[in-house]
């Protein structure tokens, strides 16, 4: 959502979905992240009652996505900077009790993480433990994960992701919200359990 024209696509989406009879919207969204307000802001003045996740880090991304390991190396521009980060079956949970039991949540921005903090090597040793193999956080700099970047995508999104990243990582967000329990009634799970059940996949 903090990319540019984001928040007139969601206001056009949530136009029309209130047209088609919705009540109740439920919006993902980046946790810290400014440039997502006018997005969020879209949603609130869209006719319906709506509930906003802003969601830290997703675990899933050392598996699926932009952290999975190349060989045994997980390079990222993230420093020691500490991450409360969440496992995505979290998220949907608390977005399926927003979407069945709307009066509850109506009107609520949640910010949603996992129950403690890690730096990015953490999170790799954890890994490196549940999977047996070698796996090491290599901390980069922002122009060497930029060249790594370029060949890959085009370099408007090279640059975005970079200005994105140096303001998530400056450590404004490392610090530990109770909203999953709350809404779940349980605690968020740990890194730990998701390591084990990813373990698999990156064996």
């Amino acid at each position: 959502l903090a990319v540019p024209g984001a928040a007139e696509h969601v206001r056009r989406l949530s136009a029309r979905a209130v047209a088609e009879g919705v009540r109740h919207i439920v919006l993902l969204a980046g946790r810290g992240e400014p440039q997502v307000h006018p997005a969020e802001d879209a949603v609130r003045a869209s006719g319906a009652s709506w509930t906003i996740l802003e969601c830290a880090f997703f675990m899933q991304n050392f598996d699926e996505g932009l952290l999975a390991p190349q060989g045994d190396t997980i390079a990222f521009p993230a420093g020691g900077v500490r991450e409360p980060f969440i496992d995505c079956d979290d998220i949907a949970d608390v977005a399926v009790a927003a979407l069945t039991d709307p009066a509850a949540h109506a009107g609520q921005t949640y910010e949603l993480t996992g129950p403690r903090l890690l730096t990015f090597g953490e999170a790799t040793e954890h890994l490196a433990r549940a999977t047996g193999r070698p796996l090491r956080y290599l901390p980069v700099s922002f122009e060497q994960y930029a060249a790594a970047l370029e060949g890959e995508l085009p370099p408007p999104v090279v640059a975005f992701f970079i200005d994105l990243f140096r303001f998530l990582l400056d450590g404004h967000n490392a610090h530990v919200s109770p909203d999953v329990e709350r809404v779940l009634g349980r605690p968020a799970r740990d890194f730990t359990t998701f390591a084990e059940a990813a373990a698999g996949s990156l064996r």
